[in-house]
């Protein structure tokens, strides 16, 4: 990630910080997205929410379902509509693989980051996620303020 981060191509655009806290990441992918022009202009100027969507698959394509890009308002009528559902782009492999967690398994699919890769290329990370009960939170949530108390105490002492 360190790495990325040092292209000068490479900007995330919106990112779902409170997945990792609502579900356990099994595993993640990085899928493309189908989008129009205006929909591209709209994220480079970084208007978008990821924190309500989803990923669902459906008549075999896979879905990005409640994803926000807000209107760009230099293309006029040519516009596009801000909470419609994106197509994503993954193998037939994957597409498989994610069918059958998310039908057999129980999981679900929840994007974490959409960001421009290193080509300058909209990509969005999808996890395979399990939900949370409310007590894996809170131990989530001790673990984390723990590691925060020992970080200042190996500081002071």
């Amino acid at each position: 990630m360190a790495q990325a981060k040092s292209d000068p191509n490479y900007k995330v655009i919106a990112e779902n910080r409170r997945a990792r806290f609502d579900y356990f990441i099994e595993s993640d992918i990085e899928v493309g997205i189908v989008l129009t022009g205006s929909e591209v202009k709209a994220l480079r100027t970084g208007q978008s929410n990821i924190a309500e969507s989803y990923a669902s698959v459906e008549n075999g394509e896979l879905w990005l379902i409640n994803g926000y890009i807000s209107a760009y308002k230099q293309a006029g009528v040519f516009g596009h509509e801000e909470r419609r559902h994106r197509k994503l782009l993954v193998s037939r492999k994957e597409l498989s693989r994610l069918w059958q967690a998310v039908g057999r398994e129980g999981m679900t699919l929840v994007p974490l980051v959409m960001y421009f890769n290193h080509r300058g290329v909209v990509k969005l990370k999808l996890g395979v996620a399990k939900g949370k009960k409310n007590h894996d939170k809170r131990a989530t949530e001790a673990k984390r303020d723990w590691g925060r108390e020992k970080q200042r105490l190996l500081k002071q002492g």
